[in-house]
């Protein structure tokens, strides 16, 4: 059975990676969601796509240029049109503690230096350790140097290769570094990769897909999980088919 992940939450149905995002998520029963991560000045994890904070914001500067208190207090909803009220940039840790109803999340880490990718993934160990959700995420990258460390270093939880060219094979890609998910471009989808995937051990996930007939098209080639910006939309249609 195909499962379901609210991409930055429900990104076309509240402000993408805010608390009222993945509440939306949840509303409409789905229980696993796709989020970005990057470091405040004080290296706190902010849920947040970008590095930059304009478009979501609408203010000038660098996510890494400011405190996470600071970044508490910006507004994040401008990157949907017309939502009424404030939202702010959580911590993940605001996250974990304000929606322990999720069972599973895909983090998506933009880092590329090794450097960073080293703080960043140490940053998220203690983060779940604390919460005790080992079992709960898979963190996931398209920075091969990321997932280099992760590999080299033994880091003890899961990994997943965000893959959106498809230049090189990404499921021989995600096997080099030790990764359990696949997360793919739904343009990069065939029956035969995702069989082929599956084949090697990996969970086969898809984004970003919000259209019916696409989720039904990758329902039948038998993806593991598809990621979506309208996840009642993804519910109506799975449900129905």
């Amino acid at each position: 059975m195909t499962i379901l992940y609210g991409h930055r939450g429900a990104r076309g149905e509240a402000p993408e990676n805010t608390l009222p995002s993945f509440n939306r998520a949840l509303e409409a029963g789905v229980t696993r969601v796709e989020l970005d991560l990057h470091l405040s000045s004080d290296r706190q994890l902010m849920v947040i796509h970008d590095p930059t904070l304009k478009r979501t914001t609408r203010i000038r500067g660098k996510v890494s240029q400011h405190t996470a208190e600071e970044l508490n207090q910006i507004d994040a909803r401008y990157a949907l049109p017309n939502w009424p009220s404030a939202c702010a940039i959580p911590t993940l840790q605001m996250l974990f503690e304000a929606c322990p109803e999720i069972e599973h999340y895909q983090l998506e880490v933009k880092s590329g230096s090794a450097g960073q990718s080293r703080i960043v993934l140490q940053a998220i160990a203690d983060l779940v350790s604390h919460f005790g959700l080992e079992k709960r995420v898979v963190i996931t990258s398209s920075s091969r140097t990321l997932l280099r460390y992760a590999r080299d270093s033994r880091y003890g939880l899961s990994t997943g290769l965000v893959e959106e060219y498809g230049i090189l094979d990404p499921i021989r890609s995600a096997q080099r570094y030790g990764c359990d998910f696949l997360v793919l471009n739904w343009k990069l989808c065939t029956a035969q990769r995702v069989r082929q995937a599956q084949q090697a051990g990996l969970h086969v996930s898809v984004w970003t897909v919000n259209e019916p007939d696409l989720m039904r098209r990758l329902v039948e080639m038998d993806v593991d999980s598809i990621i979506t910006d309208v996840p009642a939309l993804a519910v109506r249609t799975l449900t129905s088919s």
